[in-house]
């Protein structure tokens, strides 16, 4: 999704914060980089959907987007609107105890990055089922396409944490097809990771 302005330097999470979609040179850089045709598929957070928006008027022929919640950002908890300073200071037992294994332990109240890709992975399964032979543009979030990383990779959480995503960035990923409902989860071709429009 393209940058969030409120709460720079804050885990914003799940939060639902608006975005920054003035920069109309890397949305049609972008639109021009997705397939025609596809799929379109949002989380339920609106900077998703406001960023699909965008996309769409900045050069695609782009079909309304199906909502898919479980393409969320992971949900940091309490820890939400905080900045990781604020944390170490407010919430020191459980900040120590989170770096002890962030990839599988959740802020409290949230959840853990294991979770997210459980989630996810389920979600991006269950569509890549229901449209199989064709694209989708899934606009999401960091933790999300994280997430699918690990599925296509199987990545182990703090593997998956690992990977650098940035704003208004694609990611692609191929499924071969037929191998989905063998119950193989390494079912997918990595094509891009946080290719940035030029």
């Amino acid at each position: 999704h393209a940058p969030v302005v409120e709460q720079v330097g804050r885990l914003y999470g799940q939060t639902d914060l608006a975005c920054d979609t003035s920069n109309t040179t890397a949305l049609k850089a972008l639109a021009a980089m997705l397939p025609q045709g596809a799929v379109w598929v949002v989380s339920h957070l609106r900077r998703a959907a406001e960023t699909a928006r965008a996309i769409a008027t900045n050069g695609m022929d782009a079909a309304p987007p199906t909502v898919e919640p479980d393409l969320a950002e992971q949900h940091f908890g309490v820890w939400q609107g905080l900045t990781w300073d604020e944390i170490g200071a407010a919430h020191e037992e459980d900040h120590r105890e989170f770096w002890k294994d962030p990839g599988g332990n959740a802020p409290p109240g949230g959840e853990s990055m294991a979770n997210v890709i459980s989630r996810a992975s389920a979600a991006i399964c269950r569509l890549t089922a229901a449209n199989g032979g064709r694209d989708i543009v899934a606009v999401a979030h960091a933790g999300s396409i994280r997430a699918a990383l690990a599925l296509a990779l199987d990545l182990d959480p703090w593997r998956g944490l690992a990977v650098q995503i940035d704003n208004l960035s694609l990611t692609r990923l191929e499924h071969v097809p037929g191998r989905l409902d063998m119950g193989h989860t390494n079912a997918w071709r990595v094509v891009t990771v946080n290719q940035t429009p030029r």
